[in-house]
């Protein structure tokens, strides 16, 4: 994208060619505010809020029968990985389907 400098409006950042056509469009009062405006926000906000939330790591404390952690460990060393991250591993594809478990 070429980025000029818009002479209407010259103390500001020069704009790219979506940038101007969106300020063309603003200056022609094809523009009309969401008579919602407030509610949208604070829903909007909210959204973001969570997907935040959702994309932290969460500490747990895990009771685990010794022997399986120790198996465990053992793969973790000879797939050169930490045992917690393929703890974490097994649960994501649990979680996303990828992997089943018979109980």
């Amino acid at each position: 994208m070429k980025q000029k400098k818009n002479n209407k409006y010259p103390d500001e950042i020069p704009l790219d060619d979506y940038e101007r056509e969106l300020e063309a469009f603003l200056d022609k009062g094809k523009y009309s505010s969401d008579k919602n405006f407030k509610e949208t926000k604070k829903m909007l906000e909210e959204a973001a809020k969570r997907h935040q939330e959702l994309r932290r790591s969460k500490r747990i404390t895990l009771r685990v029968n010794n022997q399986d952690l120790i198996k465990v460990k053992a793969r973790a060393k000879r797939a050169s990985i930490p045992y917690q991250r393929l703890i974490g591993a097994l649960i994501h594809k649990f979680a996303e389907g990828q992997t089943k478990v018979e109980v």
